[in-house]
């Protein structure tokens, strides 16, 4: 681990190597857990103000989870999560004809719906940040259904931080991405 900023940094992000495989593995993050996606609480603001404009975009399912729960949960625990549908994948997940996953919120971004992609958690995968009051630990988070996207990565030699960068930049901003890389390149 390394300090960058405010932050503190997991090496595995510069050393292991990342591209997802949605052919192998059709969105399985998005539908896996027993939890949904998790959110800010500035996300929530978000979330409850595009949802308009997101539900064109949603399964019926997904309508009928969010309008039940709200665009957002909170949790036992305090924590905010994206709803679930029937306990299973996220309220916000839509299918391509290939049965592979996608983002409702994401869909409605890329058709020009809304200016805001997805929650950040989602584009950070698979990096995830826990937040603490004197800082945020950046870590690379292994999961057994992104396997084909580790052997893809391997292949590519793409590492977690360039696979992620635009979401890293997102979230930490150009400055901070711009010192990873330098830190990148001395390891």
């Amino acid at each position: 681990m390394f300090q960058l900023g405010k932050t503190i940094v997991s090496e595995d992000i510069i050393q292991k190597d990342f591209v997802c495989n949605l052919n192998a593995c059709k969105g399985a993050c998005c539908i896996e857990g027993e939890a949904g996606a998790p959110v800010t609480s500035e996300e929530v603001d978000i979330l409850k103000e595009i949802y308009p404009k997101v539900k064109p975009f949603l399964r019926p399912e997904g309508i009928a989870a969010i309008e039940k729960q709200g665009t957002h949960i909170e949790t036992e625990m305090d924590e905010l999560e994206t709803p679930l549908v029937e306990g299973k994948e996220c309220a916000y997940v839509t299918f391509t004809d290939k049965g592979i996953a996608s983002c409702g919120i994401e869909d409605a971004f890329n058709a020009g719906a809304i200016d805001f992609r997805k929650p950040i958690s989602c584009h950070l995968y698979p990096i995830r940040v826990q937040e603490y009051s004197e800082f945020s630990a950046v870590n690379y988070h292994r999961w057994p259904i992104c396997d084909d996207a580790c052997t893809l990565g391997k292949q590519l030699q793409v590492p977690v931080y360039k696979f992620t960068k635009a979401a890293l930049i997102r979230k930490f901003g150009e400055n901070w991405y711009t010192e990873l890389e330098k830190i990148a390149s001395e390891m």
